[in-house]
């Protein structure tokens, strides 16, 4: 299926592991010009090595999204290097890397850092970006929140309380920006083999009693096949494959809306 998007210019953060690397590979592999804005070291490696692979234009900008003046610059450099921003797709975010069940494993000093990464790094980036999208009348932002964001999941609270931040200001953004031909939508992976989802799960694991407890990926197996329908994990590929219909033509009247990549995890009827 051809998505008409050869040429234009996406943005990804978080794009240099996980989630937002497959999306990056992704959208380079249908001739996208990317622009890759990660905290890692390693950003402009990445970005030279999606280029030479695909053969497209890249950039990568070492960015932490909570600084609200760095995130600007990254948009400047942007523009300046490829000339507007077509479609931003916003994956940067972390978990507390705690197992919170209940809520009081944690304390008030594991919060702030989670919100102001997953809460505040979604507003600075959105104030970047969709001016640019005004001027041009025309852009997609998909926001990668989480399952955990509609079902108040105990596995880590700050995390959950995050992500379902971000799916009620993605529907504010959906609302505001939809009379400039802007769409905003957002997906929620499932269970997908991250760093940060193992992080809060070996935390979890670890609370087993030791004489009965699994291996890590044993167990880890049990519970997937326990609680997804389709009894897998899902791949970074998979939430890369949504991101990507979501942000293209296909997805002309897609507007406002949580899609949920999940193996039919959660289910709202």
């Amino acid at each position: 299926m051809d998505l008409h998007l050869a040429g234009q210019v996406a943005v990804i953060t978080g794009g240099a592991s996980g989630i937002g690397l497959a999306t990056c590979r992704a959208f380079a592999a249908e001739k996208c010009r990317v622009a890759i804005w990660d905290v890692a070291s390693n950003v402009e490696e990445v970005a030279q090595q999606l280029a030479e692979q695909f053969e497209v234009s890249a950039v990568g900008c070492r960015v932490d999204v909570t600084d609200s003046n760095a995130v600007s610059r990254a948009a400047q450099t942007t523009v300046e290097a490829f000339g507007s921003i077509d479609h931003l797709v916003h994956g940067a975010a972390i978990g507390s890397g705690k197992f919170g069940f209940p809520f009081t494993n944690l304390s008030p000093s594991d919060w702030p850092r989670v919100l102001e990464v997953n809460v505040l790094g979604m507003v600075n980036v959105s104030h970047a970006v969709a001016p640019v999208m005004v001027a041009q009348r025309s852009g997609t932002l998909v926001f990668v929140a989480s399952v955990a964001g509609q079902i108040g999941s105990q596995t880590d609270p700050p995390y959950s309380a995050s992500k379902a931040a971000n799916i009620n200001f993605a529907q504010c953004l959906a609302k505001d920006l939809a009379s400039h031909g802007i769409r905003v939508n957002t997906v929620c992976p499932g269970m997908v083999q991250t760093p940060l989802n193992e992080a809060v799960w070996r935390a979890w694991h670890d609370q087993q009693p030791k004489d009965q407890r699994l291996s890590y990926l044993d167990w880890a197996a049990a519970k997937i096949r326990a609680v997804v329908p389709l009894g897998q994990w899902q791949r970074p590929e998979d939430i890369a494959d949504m991101i990507l219909f979501l942000s293209s033509a296909r997805a002309a009247h897609v507007t406002g809306q949580t899609i949920n990549v999940d193996g039919g995890f959660v289910m709202h009827w």
